[in-house]
Parts: structure tokens; C-alpha cells; sequence
């Protein structure tokens, strides 16, 4: 079995060959080749197969939820890092075309890249088979996020949660200070959190901005914690936002609050290192162009 028929077997879909071996060539393994086609047409239009897909089941099967919280609900199922997610579940990395400076600097592990190449199927397989079948490809493998709290809390933007509770605690300036360290080939990156000048979360990634969004989880579980909220959530799983979370930020969960994310004050958002307010770790947790990406 190919590598490209293994693909298709996991996604669960037959592509044309060319066109899935477009949509996996990253521009860097262009440049390297001659200046081959990339897969960024596919990704520009896939991007757009998977909102309206997402968008259109949001609004179909929540009719009591307001547009901040459909928005909300969409922007993290299709952010990176849940694109990333469900790249990596598939295996997806080891089937891009990555140039040389890619693969030596861990390329095939950047959400950034998966998630992009992800989109890139959405798209190829529009191309291919047509709306329905692309919109079922999207849902199968985006829509368990939907009802899966863990994995919404892994995609939330939590970088945008922190500026809301700063906002309503009236806490100023929220600030990530960002340290690289080893080899160019080979660079993390460390963030830490500070609101109002006191250690909220410290985050460890492959580029600044996966660096500042962990460390942003590990400070809203900190946030959460010290408002008394832990697990208090919009119905669907989502850092409150607005109203609800002037309600929760005083200690009350929002109206219709029915889904507990965290079963306990040890469990956090997958990915982060979470960080104490003085600035040790308390554990582990789990980690737009049209409004989507949170990079």
C-alpha cells in the first residue's frame, strides 16, 4: 500500500492522487523542487470548506445559543491547534512534503503546518468530490470536538480568555515574556504569563505564539481558580465570555451552565504547564484568517 492510498484509508475518502499530493506539498518543499505548485490555493479554499461546514451544523443544531457564543463555539473547533490535533491523530505529519529546513527544525509537529495542510484535504477533496463529501469529511473529523469538552478546552483561544477576565477584574497590563532557547534547528521556546505584574502561567512551544498560548492556558486555570469558577462554563464547554463571564469571574456559573470541563483541580486544558502564582509548575495540561487561527 502507498503512502497516499494508507492516507485516504485514514481519512476515510478517496482523493485523485495528484491532487493529494498537492495538497500535501508545503511551499518550502517547492522552493526546494524547482518552484512546484504548493498546496496553498487548496488550503485558501479548504479554509473556507471547513468554516461554512462547521458554521452551518453550529447554527442547525443550536438554536437557543446567541452569534458571540456560535462564534465562539466555531472559532475553537477550527483553530490551529484543534486542526493540529486531528492532523496529528491521523498521522498526517509524516505525509507532508516538507523542504530540508522544515524537517530538520520539527516541521512535521508545527500546528501551524498540519493545520494548514489539513485544509488543504478540505480542499482537495471539494475539488474532487463535491460539497457533500467534503462537508462529511470535515464533520467526521472535526465535529467530535463538538462534544468533546476536553478537547474544546485544548482549542480554545486562551490568549483572548485572559485579556476578557483581565478586562472585567480591571487588571492592567497583561504581558508575555518570551525566551528562545538551543539550536536554530532545534528552537523552544519558554512564555511566561504576567497580569498586573504577577505570574500567572508559564508555556513551553516550537514557535512564540504556541509558546504564549500554553502559558495563557496555564493562567486561565489559575484565573478560574482563584474566582471560584473552576469548571464554570458557557453550555457548551467555552471560557465564559461577556455577561457570562462577569458572572462567573464572581463566582457564580452562567445560566445554563451544564458542562463541567475540569473534574478537579488538578486537571487542566492538555499541553500547558501550569504555573502557580509565585511561578511553579502545579501539573501538566493539554495544549484568523477569516477569524479563525489563534497563532
Amino acid at each position: 500500500m502507498s503512502d497516499l492510498d494508507w492516507l485516504q484509508e485514514q481519512l476515510g475518502v478517496t482523493i485523485d492522487a495528484e491532487l493529494l499530493s498537492l495538497a500535501l506539498t508545503h511551499r518550502s518543499y517547492a522552493y526546494e523542487h524547482g518552484g512546484i505548485p504548493t498546496n496553498e490555493r487548496l488550503e485558501f479554499l479548504g479554509d473556507s470548506i471547513l468554516g461554512f461546514a462547521v458554521t452551518d451544523f453550529l447554527y442547525r443544531e443550536n438554536p437557543d445559543l446567541s452569534e458571540g457564543e456560535l462564534a465562539k463555539l466555531r472559532s475553537a473547533v477550527v483553530s490551529t491547534r484543534a486542526l493540529a490535533n486531528v492532523a496529528r491523530g491521523l498521522g498526517l505529519g509524516d505525509q507532508i512534503y516538507l523542504g530540508q529546513g522544515e524537517k530538520m527544525t520539527n516541521g512535521r509537529d508545527k500546528a501551524s503546518i498540519l493545520a494548514d495542510t489539513m485544509e488543504a484535504i478540505f480542499g482537495a477533496t471539494y475539488v474532487d468530490r463535491g460539497i457533500d463529501v467534503a462537508r462529511d469529511l470535515v464533520m467526521r473529523l472535526v465535529g467530535p470536538l463538538l462534544t468533546d469538552a476536553e478537547a474544546l478546552m485544548a482549542s480554545t483561544d486562551w490568549k483572548t480568555s485572559i485579556q476578557e477576565y483581565a478586562a472585567l477584574r480591571q487588571l492592567s497590563p497583561v504581558e508575555y515574556r518570551v525566551v528562545g532557547e538551543g539550536p536554530d534547528h532545534a528552537r523552544r521556546f519558554t512564555a511566561t504569563l504576567k497580569v498586573a505584574g504577577e505570574v500567572y502561567g508559564v508555556g513551553r512551544g516550537h514557535s512564540k505564539k504556541e509558546a504564549e498560548q500554553e502559558a495563557a492556558a496555564a493562567g486561565w486555570r489559575v484565573a478560574a481558580k482563584r474566582s471560584a469558577v473552576l469548571g464554570a462554563v458557557t453550555g457548551n464547554g467555552h471560557a465564559p465570555t461577556g455577561e457570562a463571564a462577569a458572572d462567573a469571574v464572581d463566582g457564580a456559573a452562567p445560566a445554563g451552565a451544564g458542562l463541567a470541563v475540569a473534574a478537579s483541580a488538578d486537571a487542566g486544558p492538555a499541553g500547558a504547564d501550569l504555573a502557580d502564582p509565585a511561578g511553579g509548575s502545579t501539573g501538566s495540561a493539554r495544549a484568523a484568517r477569516s477569524g479563525r487561527r489563534a497563532r
